[in-house]
């Protein structure tokens, strides 16, 4: 039945569109006229998934009624609430929310425990103007006093995975919960409702009957909208009640293949490469760690084609490190009865017994081979343009027996001599104390190169360093010469780069000689041997990698945290980087709070990051902050106190780490 609108207690003319009495009516499924959320709603109950009882006032009838409820809105208000003995929920029903790709979560208002004619009143105005002038339907309800209430999602929106179902319960209604008010107990369920996780906050536990329904209801919802749904739920009077449904928008990428990570190459290459120097150094570092992998049976053909072994993403240097041992974690049982065929593993052993025989002889063959190249290079003013590019590929041959020989080393000799480092601090020390400039250093006591980080680019002063005492005498261990050798085959070819981007900068093919490091190899070759280039912007300062992650399908670094890493939660929205605010920010900036507070939806586009004390990550925030690609941590307990205004962080929404980094 529907209730035309004419003129009512409070006094309004109307005529023309109706009242929808009921969610069970036909007409309640039409989005543009009831709003997604009525229609939603309206849908599951016809499906006979549990829904509470109400009445829509459609958007028409709103918009020729925003400054109070007509007459048979009034009219169904008497009749819904028991002429005000029983309380309402009055909601928005926009047709631009609860959409598949835009929630708008939390945007529009809605007011709970409505009592009396006057506040239906004025909570009817509040819902309508909250559209801001835009399209609005007026949802009324009967108002729960339920005893827990929550969110479930029917899909992890944080790790992406579809197997997982994420609830997180309060007491009483969930209102406070999606408001960011409260964090709730968070659990995540299998698709048998077996607990998989929980994070222990305070909050009630559900029992394995609660959980149960509520596996069931998301299953029904799923099934009634075709997709995982954001579902908000009520417990009343032991029955499950679906409260809201819409679809859950911005889930994480999944991400699979091999655990990556910088730890074992951090050490060579701390810092973001530029193009040129990732072509001139990390194919020779790759194939020489797979071609040792292989030849010591660490890692079977199969596999090495499997992994990306060493890697560039988003120009910082990567190991596969499972493939490495570098994961930190104890190997299986299963893995200790070293499953490879006997034949191979006898094939491995003979392999190695002689190379360790012979390694010694061939190491110092290498280091003679290597030193005499490097002597041997003439003025490279007086090289053809040629001549430059063999000199660079003659320095990455060198770089691919020097790294396979150095991991042989470090595994198979027994050296007990100086390292590097200690060698530099000596030949620094003594340099300073004559005077000498870093260039004096350097040319006279080469080793003090052994400090420095590898560049094509301007290379930073040699560090304040006092030297020390009982390490004289000793020669470098055999892995830090060939260490050594390798720094020095680095330091050779930037002064190729640098001699290269000279000329291609007097020839005016560059704006400035040091430009050359952000072509590539193949764009230096045809410069200088075609006298052709299209110059390519250089990019942007990366934001450090995660310690540990996966790549989804679309290279997105996926972090994948160690057990008890994280003091925060992750709410999703990938990783993001920036100065930290408290208030006002600007664009770029990591706004910081102790809440989630909903006023805060319009500041959303404009942040690299958000970061809360409290907070669940299937608040109405949090939801709409992932939609905008923010990087959200919440329930980070103290971080308005651990951080200051102005510090660089990262933000990882997945991990829920919030770290600090050097500008």
């Amino acid at each position: 039945m529907l209730v035309r609108a004419g003129r009512g207690a409070l006094g309004h003319d109307a005529a023309g569109p109706a009242v929808i009495p009921s969610l069970r009516d036909l007409a309640a499924t039409h989005r543009d006229v009831v709003g997604a959320k009525a229609a939603n709603l309206a849908t599951a109950a016809g499906r006979g998934l549990p829904v509470v009882e109400g009445f829509v006032v459609p958007v028409a009838l709103v918009a020729a009624h925003p400054s109070g409820p007509p007459a048979p809105a009034v009219d169904a208000w008497r009749g819904l609430s028991r002429d005000g003995a029983d309380a309402v929920v009055v909601r928005s029903s926009a047709p631009n929310e609860d959409l598949e790709g835009s929630s708008m979560a939390g945007v529009f208002d809605s007011v709970v425990d409505v009592r009396g004619l006057d506040a239906f009143a004025a909570a009817y105005r509040q819902v309508a103007a909250s559209a801001g002038g835009g399209p609005m339907a007026v949802l009324v309800q009967r108002c729960l006093a339920p005893e827990l209430g929550g969110v479930l999602f029917g899909v992890d929106p944080v790790s992406g995975r579809t197997d997982r179902i994420v609830v997180v319960a309060v007491e009483g209604g969930p209102h406070r919960l999606v408001a960011g008010e409260v964090e709730g107990r968070r659990t995540v369920l299998d698709r048998t409702g077996r607990v998989r996780e929980s994070d222990g906050d305070p909050g009630p536990e559900l029992t394995r009957a609660q959980r149960r329904r509520l596996l069931g209801l998301a299953h029904r919802a799923r099934a009634c909208f075709g997709g995982p749904q954001d579902v908000e739920w009520a417990i009343d009077g032991g029955r499950v009640v679906l409260l809201q449904s819409r679809p859950v928008t911005a889930v994480a990428a999944t991400a699979s293949g091999p655990l990556l990570g910088p730890g074992p190459v951090a050490e060579t290459f701390p810092r973001p490469l530029t193009r040129l120097e990732q072509d001139l150094w990390i194919p020779p570092l790759h194939d020489s760690v797979a071609h040792v992998l292989a030849l010591t049976g660490a890692a079977s053909r199969r596999r090495l084609r499997r992994s990306p072994v060493v890697s560039v993403v988003d120009r910082q240097v990567v190991a596969d490190l499972e493939l490495l041992g570098a994961t930190g974690t104890r190997r299986s049982a299963w893995a200790r009865l070293d499953p490879r065929p006997p034949a191979r593993r006898l094939g491995v052993a003979w392999r190695v017994g002689r190379l360790r025989g012979a390694l010694g002889v061939l190491t110092a063959q290498l280091l003679g081979e290597v030193d005499a190249a490097l002597a041997g290079v003439p003025d490279l003013a007086d090289l053809t343009d040629a001549e430059l590019l063999t000199v660079l590929g003659n320095a990455g041959a060198f770089l691919r027996s020097v790294h396979g020989h150095e991991m042989l080393a470090g595994t198979m000799l027994d050296d007990d001599g100086r390292t590097g480092a200690e060698g530099a601090v000596e030949a620094i020390a003594a340099g300073r104390a004559l005077g000498w400039s870093d260039d004096d250093i350097i040319a006279r006591f080469p080793v003090a190169l052994a400090v420095t980080v590898p560049t094509l680019g301007e290379r930073a002063p040699l560090p304040e360093v006092v030297a020390t005492d009982g390490v004289r005498g000793r020669g470098l261990a055999v892995r830090e010469e060939l260490r050594l050798r390798a720094r020095w085959l680095h330091e050779l070819t930037r002064a190729v780069v640098r001699e290269a981007g000279a000329r291609l900068a007097a020839r005016q093919l560059l704006p400035d000689a040091g430009d050359v490091v952000h072509l590539s190899l193949d764009q230096l070759c045809a410069a200088l041997c075609e006298g052709t280039l299209s110059l390519v912007e250089p990019p942007p300062v990366p934001a450090p990698l995660p310690a540990r992650f996966r790549l989804a399908a679309d290279g997105t670094p996926v972090t994948e945290a160690a057990d008890g890493q994280a003091p925060g939660v992750g709410a999703g929205g990938g990783r993001g980087t920036g100065p930290v605010v408290f208030e006002d920010p600007i664009i770029g900036d990591v706004l910081v709070v102790r809440t989630l507070d909903p006023d805060l939806a319009p500041l959303l586009p404009r942040l690299a990051g958000l970061v809360a004390e409290t907070g669940s990550p299937l608040s109405h925030l949090a939801i709409l902050a992932r939609e905008h690609g923010v990087p959200v941590v919440v329930g980070h307990a103290g971080i308005c106190d651990a951080v200051q205004r102005g510090d660089i962080v990262v933000v990882d929404g997945r991990a829920g780490t919030v770290e600090v980094v050097t500008p």
